[in-house]
């Protein structure tokens, strides 16, 4: 009986398909990944669509709203008109949810990125590149969370035109010649129904005598709320952001790749642990950490990060609760005005939080990388990553990534 049994060479079958080899410059040279004018270009136009987001959202936000029927007699519209306001628009607002989230997301950027995984004898120009990249990721996320939810609060406040908690002293009805502006509700000829005029019944808002067109028409913006959509937006936006920087999660066993991999400059640190080991080997300072992983206990390889850290992530979480609440003791809108458009900015800031950064359990508060300038304007269908080139090879990226690769054994 043989020792080994024959192999079939399949290639000479009939409908054999080999994989193609990758091209020869994979195992050449390094793939140039600077940034070109067409890539450049493509996250200006970023900035350009979310600009006309903006644009829009404005305008829906001053047009004048639907405006639903209303009960005059009804308690729950007919607080006081609160003049001060808790959390004015401006200066405080825009202040709370504009400026200090970009100047917190900017110091952190240029002061803690790219952190002290950075190797000895990186280039000073690549480390302020890794900066520049983080900083602008991190404002783009930002503004498409606001962007969103300005968009998406705006043009909901003006389809649904719901009144305010205050609108009765915003609108000052005309209760002596109520009759002209029924429009709907039980009739007291029908129903027999005896008492105050209104009672029961429906009016529109011509039935308003205030004057001030634009205090009117803002007394039917109440939903959804948008002090609670934007304060959720930009502070949930910035608490993730701080979050991810500063390495504050539940702790957690990290997964058994390789903890290199989420350094500053993975393929430097390789470089230098692989010297002496051979091209494609491991370095013993590699082979020394993946041993100390296997023998560690599980309860040594994570700890909960500090208290101050949680606390300075908590703060804009917080802050937004605050903007949200001084809503509802204001009399400008109902409980569920507030929480469906907190709702909206929690649902905007996460999104546009993973959209350019990731997972804060998983990336070791990075951002993702740009795109590839062969998809920096388009991908189409069968491509799973925007990061490869137009073949969807992973190419060992600009001088980030950087090491030489292997060529014949």
């Amino acid at each position: 009986m043989s020792d080994s049994i024959p192999l079939v060479d399949l290639s000479k079958r009939t409908g054999y398909y080999k994989m193609p080899t990758p091209p020869a410059p994979f195992a050449s040279k390094l793939r140039d990944r600077s940034w070109t004018a067409s890539l450049i270009g493509s996250y200006v136009f970023d900035w350009i669509v979310l600009a006309i987001v903006v644009g829009i959202g404005a305008y829906l936000g001053i047009i004048e709203p639907n405006k639903r029927p209303f009960s005059v007699l009804d308690p729950s519209i007919s607080f006081p008109f609160t003049e001060n306001e808790t959390v004015p628009i401006w200066p405080t607002l825009v202040i709370a949810i504009g400026i200090v989230p970009l100047v917190v997301i900017a110091v952190v950027c240029l002061v803690f990125v790219p952190g002290n995984t950075v190797p000895r004898g990186t280039p000073r120009d690549l480390t302020w590149k890794r900066k520049l990249w983080e900083l602008h990721t991190g404002v783009l996320g930002f503004s498409l969370a606001m962007a969103g939810a300005w968009f998406i609060t705006n043009g909901m406040k003006n389809m649904f035109g719901k009144p305010r908690p205050d609108l009765i002293s915003r609108c000052i009805p005309d209760l002596t010649n109520i009759e002209k502006y029924i429009i709907g509700g039980a009739s007291s000829n029908v129903t027999s129904m005896s008492g105050p005029a209104g009672l029961g019944q429906l009016v529109s808002a011509d039935i308003c005598t205030q004057t001030d067109s634009e205090k009117l028409n803002d007394g039917f913006r109440s939903y959804p709320s948008g002090h609670a959509s934007a304060a959720a937006a930009s502070l949930i936006y910035l608490s993730l952001f701080m979050a991810s920087k500063f390495a504050v999660t539940i702790p957690y066993v990290p997964p058994s790749g390789d903890a290199a991999s989420h350094t500053a400059f993975p393929s430097r640190i390789w470089n230098a642990a692989s010297s002496g080991a051979g091209l494609d080997g491991e370095g013993p300072a590699q082979r020394t950490a993946r041993y100390n992983k296997l023998v560690t206990s599980i309860r040594r390889q994570a700890a909960a990060p500090p208290l101050y850290l949680l606390t300075l992530v908590v703060i804009p979480f917080l802050g937004s609760i605050f903007i949200t609440g001084s809503r509802w003791f204001d009399f400008r809108h109902h409980g569920f005005d507030l929480l469906f458009g907190y709702f909206i900015g929690f649902v905007t800031s996460f999104f546009a939080f993973r959209y350019y950064h990731l997972p804060i359990r998983q990336g070791a508060g990075w951002a993702w990388g740009p795109r590839s300038h062969d998809k920096a304007w388009w991908s189409g269908v069968g491509s799973y990553s925007y990061a490869t080139d137009k073949c969807d090879y992973l190419w060992p990226g600009d001088e980030e990534e950087a090491r030489r690769v292997r060529t014949s054994d």
